[in-house]
């Protein structure tokens, strides 16, 4: 659907809170579980279809170095709807107990907390303030109950990671789902409850948080789409049958609220934004040329799809190469929609808008950004450990920076850094922190000033169950594998 002149005047002229109720605008905010950075067809997937979400790319514009503030899932939930870096709030891993084994772990772990804490304020509790219906559908996993969150609605949310028994029925103990068909796929079943929010609310401003649990574990297959996808010709980059039918329930259930929009005639004042938690699932896909995948700091597992669709702000067709990360989303929304910021909370994140604007870049590609993880994850039972450090973990204990074309690691266990040229070698695969001491000085002060700015969690109690033997022959064992 084209925009029309009213539309684009309004959006060019309006601050959100002084318009009537009618004309501002409204907000679905498109979030994916473990979606990697090439999973659509707009980044360049081989495989796997998303017309739905290609079109409203086209239209729009497309982030190519977005990030989320983590590598895995609770933690980029909690930055995403905080605004705020990982030791702020503290939610580092999933759950607070150490991951792999104990005799593999050098240092101990910094166990964090597995709830975000509801004194933080989030962006949707600014929302909300200002003025909006909020809802969230899908995947909360931040705590038993989002409504507390600055959530009028919720469909699905719980603590859970995943769909508890899967994507078919039956869903127990998921609140607000409602009832559904014996054989609906639980993709479906949340854009139609999405629907049925934008249909509803088509004469107040709405916001929209539709996390599916797609396209997390389990790789339940939609049953309609498998044979289609079983005779499809594999391509170089993806051929995961499973993934390929998750990926089109989600993309059709898009295209179905797109529909929804237009035939409410809201299409043309509804923002839309499409991200992802962290990287792909790392037995499924791949993003190459990134190395990594979910869990690890390497690109791949935090360089995600991020667009915005922005009627009559954002031109349609662009592309940004700013880095942005997932803790620039609070200002970013409330700006959009004339929110209130929190006067009491450190936001750690900057609005996007005047990119969306079209302003330049300028200062925003030397900005730095960060992540840290003073935790384990441990490895998936892959037998190519290529993308990854080690064939333990996926990630050790470590801090992040990108600034610019550099990024630096910082491992805490022994003390090692990485050092890469990202516009030269976005796969991450020439170590040039002994060729690049001045950059690597630079970089190292940053993020040590950083850290200690925000006061992190640092690991520094060693394990006195490790056993570097045991660790080195683990690590033999898995390579002759």
């Amino acid at each position: 659907m084209r925009i029309t002149a009213l539309a684009l005047a309004l959006a060019l002229s309006f601050f959100a809170g002084s318009l009537p109720a009618e004309d501002r605008p409204n907000l679905l905010f498109i979030f994916l579980d473990d979606f990697g950075w090439k999973d659509a067809g707009f980044m360049g997937s081989d495989f796997y279809e998303t017309p739905h979400l290609d079109r409203l790319a086209a239209d729009g514009m497309i982030f190519t170095n977005a990030y989320s503030a983590s590598a895995n899932c609770a933690p980029a939930r909690a930055s995403l709807l905080s605004g705020q870096y990982t030791p702020r709030h503290k939610v580092y891993n999933v759950g607070t107990g150490p991951r792999g084994k104990s005799e593999h772990r050098r240092l101990q772990h910094v166990p964090g907390v597995e709830v975000l804490d509801p004194s933080i304020r989030t962006w949707a509790q600014s929302i909300q303030a200002a003025g909006y219906r909020t809802a969230t559908m899908g995947k909360w996993h931040l705590s038993d109950d989002p409504l507390l969150y600055g959530f009028d609605l919720n469909v699905a949310g719980t603590h859970s990671g995943g769909p508890p028994k899967g994507y078919y029925p039956p869903h127990p103990k998921v609140p607000g789902l409602g009832a559904y068909p014996d054989d609906e796929y639980l993709t479906d079943t949340l854009s139609d409850r999405a629907e049925h929010f934008i249909r509803e609310n088509a004469e107040q401003p709405w916001m929209l948080y539709l996390t599916h649990f797609a396209v997390h574990t389990p790789l339940d297959a939609k049953k309609e789409f498998v044979a289609k996808y079983e005779n499809k010709p594999p391509g170089e980059l993806h051929n995961h049958v499973a993934m390929a039918t998750m990926i089109q329930s989600v993309d059709e259930g898009v295209g179905r609220l797109v529909r929804a929009l237009e035939e409410t005639e809201t299409r043309g004042k509804t923002i839309i934004v499409f991200f992802s938690d962290n990287g792909g699932y790392g037995p499924a896909t791949d993003m190459a040329p990134l190395k990594g995948y979910k869990g690890t700091y390497y690109e791949g597992g935090i360089r995600v799809p991020f667009f915005v669709n922005w009627p009559g702000v954002v031109e349609a067709g662009t592309s940004n190469e700013a880095p942005m990360i997932g803790v620039d989303l609070f200002p970013t929304f409330c700006e959009m929609l004339g929110a209130s910021l929190p006067a009491d909370q450190v936001l750690d994140g900057v609005s996007l808008v005047p990119l969306l604007k079209g302003e330049s870049n300028g200062e925003w590609m030397e900005r730095s950004i960060y992540w840290h993880f003073p935790a384990y994850l441990q490895s998936y039972g892959l037998k190519d450990f290529s993308e990854q450090r080690d064939p333990l973990f996926r990630a050790r204990p470590c801090s992040v920076i990108r600034k610019g074309d550099w990024k630096l690691s910082e491992f805490f266990e022994k003390g090692d850094f990485e050092l890469y040229n990202l516009s030269e070698d976005p796969g991450e695969t020439v170590n040039l922190y002994g060729q690049k001491p001045e950059v690597a000085k630079r970089l190292k002060a940053d993020l040590s000033e950083w850290r200690k700015s925000i006061r992190a969690d640092l690991p520094t109690e060693p394990n006195l169950k490790f056993d570097e033997g045991i660790e080195r022959e683990a690590i033999r064992g898995r390579l002759e594998d």
